[in-house]
């Protein structure tokens, strides 16, 4: 078999909703449970490619399956080739536009396809990409929400004891100087060799950020993430002129596209692409192009298992970020080693499900 012998049979979805060791307090909103879709993408070659997508709310993932279905009647008998077979449903999805669900449907079908061929050609993602297998710096986060601080550093510790040299919080709460005593709580707490990340979720106006920014711009953290409108380049560009803290976006470019304006207005030190928002593995791909050329550090967001691969394959990788949300229904979850990341030597993106977790959890 070669990998241009590959048709797409079937695409199946099934909507699970995990529940996460620690709950993730955000200035957006809670998450205490995982809402996953799994997507099964059957050949007719009897390969199937594996992806999931964190659909955020369980009404997002209800919807996603109905365009799955959409997307499944256009592709079936197509061969397996993900630039065809995004320029097809860029086609189907054209009058109401490939974008929002509708993209991360499409993202959702690219790493599956990614995946099928790297299994055809019985290879570790990372190497069908021309990589070699390599650890890749990972940072903790799992929880580290708006707890008030000692809650905050005491969570802290419990991170950084699971071997990591790296950890997340969040900020954003009501009060500029709950989040700074926050941040000094944890920075107190954790051994100074420790990386602190910090994200706001896009949680401030541009007035409220360049005060709490300067706030803590002296307070040990490694990057300030998402201050304010995901969007707003020219805000975020402002702000990481001003700080001596490198500013952090990243997690919500919808495509290569919008990367590259992020890019050209100078809005970020850092930029960490999310795997179903940059358009899945093709969509990274180009990111890490644009990212090379810019010569500027790139890091990922969530969606560990596939994202391992894909910063070993990428010239300037930066962190993983790490979340175990998915380990529960996964047969052989990410492992690490000393605070790094290993792309699985197993063939395809290492995911395989857990048959009876995935029918304890499963939303019908």
């Amino acid at each position: 078999m070669t990998l241009h012998d590959l048709k797409i049979r079937s695409i199946q979805t099934t909507l699970v909703k995990v529940p996460m060791r620690r709950a993730l307090g955000t200035s957006a909103m809670r998450i205490d449970h995982a809402p996953l879709l799994l997507v099964d993408l059957q050949t007719e070659e009897g390969i199937v490619g594996h992806a999931y997508l964190f659909c955020y709310l369980q009404s997002a993932g209800i919807a996603a399956q109905a365009l799955f279905q959409d997307a499944a009647a256009v592709l079936a008998d197509k061969a397996v080739a993900p630039t065809e077979v995004r320029r097809l449903l860029e086609g189907r999805f054209r009058l109401i536009g490939a974008r929002g669900l509708v993209s991360m449907v499409m993202a959702g079908i690219d790493i599956a396809c990614w995946d099928a061929l790297a299994k055809a050609a019985a290879l570790p993602l990372a190497t069908l990409l021309g990589a070699a297998l390599r650890p890749v710096p990972a940072y903790n986060s799992n929880g580290l929400g708006l707890l008030d601080p000692q809650a905050a550093a005491d969570e802290a510790l419990e991170l950084v004891a699971e071997g990591f040299s790296a950890i997340k919080m969040r900020l954003g709460r009501p009060r500029g100087a709950d989040d700074l005593a926050a941040v000094r709580a944890v920075r107190k707490a954790i051994p100074a060799a420790v990386h602190l990340m910090a994200d706001f979720n896009q949680a401030l106006s541009p007035a409220a950020a360049r005060e709490r920014c300067h706030q803590i711009d002296d307070e040990g953290l490694y990057w300030i993430e998402e201050p304010i409108r995901h969007d707003d380049y020219a805000g975020c560009a402002e702000l990481a002129a001003g700080l001596r803290t490198p500013v952090q976006i990243g997690e919500n470019f919808a495509g290569s596209r919008a990367m590259a304006q992020a890019l050209s207005a100078r809005a970020s030190d850092f930029v960490m692409p999310d795997l179903e928002r940059i358009g899945g593995v093709s969509g990274w791909i180009a990111a890490a192009a644009l990212a090379d050329a810019a010569s500027i550090a790139l890091s990922s967001h969530l969606f560990a298992e596939v994202s391992v691969h894909l910063l070993a394959a990428s010239p300037t990788a930066h962190w993983l970020e790490y979340v175990d949300w998915a380990d529960p229904i996964l047969q052989q979850p990410l492992e690490l080693s000393g605070g790094c990341a290993m792309p699985p030597t197993r063939i395809g993106n290492g995911l395989a499900w857990n048959v009876d977790a995935v029918k304890r959890y499963r939303v019908d």
